[in-house]
């Protein structure tokens, strides 16, 4: 038993010493894959500012940290979250700070 363990170390073609540790490869910002979280965030925050969704300004403000928790070019990327981010908080100031619609009475 034991000398079938040395012999297949001894054959083993793994050589600690050519290892090398990975490198990812660099690139480009615009070949970067799209944040989608990052879109859909600004285009909840859009709709909750421009039609008065609560719904739509929550979820914005959801993707946002999302995006922000795999934000990958942080140059670019943070551009697009904290535009969405204001979209988000200003739906929700407007919804519920602001005057109510006329269409809600009750």
């Amino acid at each position: 038993m034991s000398s079938h363990n040395n012999s297949s170390s001894a054959n083993d073609p793994r050589q600690p010493s050519t290892a090398k540790p990975y490198v990812p490869p660099v690139i480009a910002p615009q070949d970067m894959p799209i944040d989608y979280s990052g879109f859909i965030a600004v285009v909840l925050g859009v709709s909750g500012v421009m039609f008065r969704y609560k719904l739509s300004s929550w979820l914005a403000i959801i993707f946002c940290a999302q995006s922000l928790a795999n934000m990958k070019n942080i140059e670019t990327d943070l551009k697009q979250i904290s535009m969405a981010m204001m979209f988000a908080i200003m739906g929700l100031v407007t919804n519920y700070l602001g005057p109510t619609r006329p269409g809600k009475q009750g």
